[in-house]
């Protein structure tokens, strides 16, 4: 994910999920080069379990990120350096029943001028994902404008079968002028894209808000 600083200064991280035989907890790449690396690990009640992912610039003078710190909901939490994590506070929890067993974030929110746009994977009964949207306040990103009553994407008959069947997963979106384009897993098995238009993706999302 390209960050931008208060400043303008561009430097790229990603966050992932690291696993030592006993314990889970999510610890942070960066570089400026591509060719330099640096990890560290995160710390703090804001820096547990799976699917952390930073916010593209800094709101309200401080770091973010969403993650899924109790394992089925989707949390905020702000940082002051990018290592400690304070107390995370609840975004989003299951609520329909495709999200039955946990919902979380697909990756970085995706900045718009309508809000920050937040690709979100449910997981319903039997253990089948789907990929949905919320969409967050940009200044308050702990408040959620509107979501997606029905799924962007579930697995097609071909994408049910694998490794671990039933799944769609993304890592996270990107926009090309219009188009959202998300690549994302299937089944543990193969990488698919797809795309649609963002445009009309948040007018159906405004329409269906509260």
């Amino acid at each position: 994910m390209r960050f931008t600083d208060d400043d303008g200064e561009h430097i790229h991280y990603a966050t992932y999920t690291a696993y030592d035989g006993v314990d889970v907890a999510p610890q942070l790449l960066e570089t400026k080069d591509f060719r330099t690396f640096r990890v560290t690990q995160t710390t703090g009640p804001g820096a547990r379990d799976k699917g952390m992912a930073l916010f593209p610039r800094r709101i309200g003078g401080q770091y973010a990120a969403l993650s899924r710190g109790d394992a089925e909901s989707t949390f905020m939490t702000t940082s002051d350096d990018l290592r400690c994590w304070t107390t995370p506070h609840r975004v989003a929890q299951p609520s329909r029943d495709r999200e039955l067993v946990q919902v979380g974030n697909c990756g970085s929110p995706i900045e718009t001028a309508e809000g920050w746009l937040v690709l979100t994977h449910g997981v319903g009964p039997m253990r089948v994902y789907s990929i949905g949207t919320m969409l967050l306040d940009l200044d308050h990103p702990e408040r959620v404008l509107a979501s997606l009553p029905d799924p962007l994407l579930v697995p097609s008959a071909e994408e049910r079968d694998g490794y671990v069947p039933n799944v769609v997963y993304s890592c996270g979106g990107l926009l090309h002028g219009d188009t959202l384009v998300i690549p994302y897993g299937t089944s543990d098995s193969s990488i698919a894209v797809c795309t649609t238009s963002l445009s009309a993706l948040l007018a159906v999302m405004r329409r269906r808000v509260g």
